[in-house]
């Protein structure tokens, strides 16, 4: 019962689509219609400028710390299933009929919840994803696939520590569902990287 508790919760921190707010509230603007429509901080920027999403993606990152917070609050062997609900909440919200983001900047507050409540690294599980995303972009500039390549490093980096018995092998098997699903929801991202027509940012030289 906790459990479903928890993921009710989390599903609905999630959901706030606040892309989509940040757009209407300050902007006038409804991001769903202009760019690639996607409701995450790289169309924010694309559409409203660098600081709308600068505020999306802490934004959204907070919400993923949040949900496990609030989640370890009400039973602590829920943490992990909360970090995903949200970035479930982020991708499908309710508030946004079911249409929101990718779940990155979701993602990465996800990974600070297991470094504050699951005793993880602050280096290996945070900052190497962070810095391993802006290198790879710097040499792509390509968020997607900046994106699927840091989560992807600090799942495998993760199953090596679980292996050395540094932490619970729950915690890089949930990195890994998390990995699959936001490379999954960048499948057109990767069909448009295949065809050499994915958008590249430009302010970053």
């Amino acid at each position: 019962m906790k459990l479903i508790l928890v993921m009710l919760i989390s599903y609905l921190f999630g959901s706030v689509p606040w892309a989509l707010v940040i757009g209407k509230v300050f902007y006038h603007k409804d991001i769903r219609k202009e760019g690639s429509g996607n409701l995450g901080a790289s169309n924010a920027g694309r559409v409203l400028g660098k600081p709308a999403a600068i505020a999306v993606t802490l934004l959204d990152g907070l919400k993923g710390l949040l949900s496990m917070l609030v989640a370890s609050l009400i039973a602590k062997d829920t943490v992990l299933f909360a970090g995903l609900a949200c970035c479930i909440g982020h991708c499908f919200p309710v508030f946004a009929g079911f249409k929101g983001g990718k779940a990155v900047a979701t993602s990465f507050g996800f990974l600070l919840g297991i470094v504050l409540l699951l005793d993880g690294s602050w280096f290996w599980q945070f900052l190497l994803p962070i810095l391993c995303f802006f290198a790879i972009l710097y040499l792509t500039k390509i968020v997607s696939i900046s994106s699927i390549s840091a989560l992807l490093i600090v799942t495998i980096v993760s199953f090596v520590q679980a292996l050395q018995g540094k932490m619970s092998v729950s915690v890089p098997l949930a990195m890994a569902v998390l990995w699959i699903f936001v490379t999954y929801r960048h499948k057109d991202n990767l069909v448009r990287i295949k065809n050499g027509t994915e958008n590249r940012i430009k302010w970053m030289g």
